[in-house]
């Protein structure tokens, strides 16, 4: 089954997220199919928080991806965020 997660990166005490389309039963942040975009939840000044790419998350969904809670959280704010 395919899902839409983060795998963590960055430094200790600084983490960044990339949001991945993996199967289930890969690790946290091992190999992935597909990068649909990245979190950045400490960003400051000038950085990007977040960045998706919501038509690749529609089309995952649109074939039985699951997203996790909170890639759903941030896509939802993200989409959001970019119609208004």
């Amino acid at each position: 089954m395919v899902v839409i997660r983060l795998a963590r990166g960055g430094a200790k005490k600084r983490p960044f997220y990339t949001i991945v389309a993996t199967d289930k039963r890969n690790r946290r942040d091992g190999r992935y199919i597909e990068r649909l975009g990245f979190f950045n939840p400490i960003a400051a000044g000038g950085e990007i928080p977040l960045k998706i790419d919501v038509e690749r998350v529609n089309y995952w969904l649109s074939q039985g991806a699951q997203p996790s809670e909170r890639v759903a959280q941030l896509v939802k704010f993200y989409s959001k965020e970019n119609h208004n």
